[in-house]
């Protein structure tokens, strides 16, 4: 079994950006965003998540059907309950992927990056 990377945080609601580290030579000085590529791995992270998961929890429900001893009266059965495994093992996979992608993606890029927007010119 996996475990799931670290997931991007969202930008909290009193979370500021960070300080200038400039010296008085800055002018004007540095206006900050939030990144927008970042925010678009939050919402990667947060719409693909709740999609493996249900997918999980269908797999794991047939898994668990097709293991009673109710549901196969015959030795075929136990080819359907590999198979079942196989996929879930492949799901877990596939999600350790695409999880630990989105999240390196996240580490990579900064939560914050310099912008001109309202920031003070010289000329109006």
């Amino acid at each position: 079994m996996y475990v799931d990377p670290p997931a991007p945080k969202p930008k909290e609601r009193d979370e500021t950006p960070p300080a200038s580290t400039a010296g008085p030579l800055e002018n004007p000085p540095r206006a900050w965003e939030f990144n927008p590529d970042y925010q678009r791995l939050v919402v990667a992270w947060n719409t693909v998540l709740p999609q493996l998961e249900t997918l999980r929890t269908a797999l794991d429900k047939a898994y668990g059907l097709a293991r009673s001893p109710q549901t196969w009266d015959a030795p075929v059965g136990e080819r359907y309950v590999q198979d079942i495994r196989e996929w879930r093992t492949r799901l877990a996979v596939y999600r350790h992927s695409v999880l630990t992608s989105i999240s390196d993606e996240a580490a990579d890029t900064p939560r914050w990056i310099p912008t001109t927007a309202n920031a003070p010119h010289a000329f109006p």
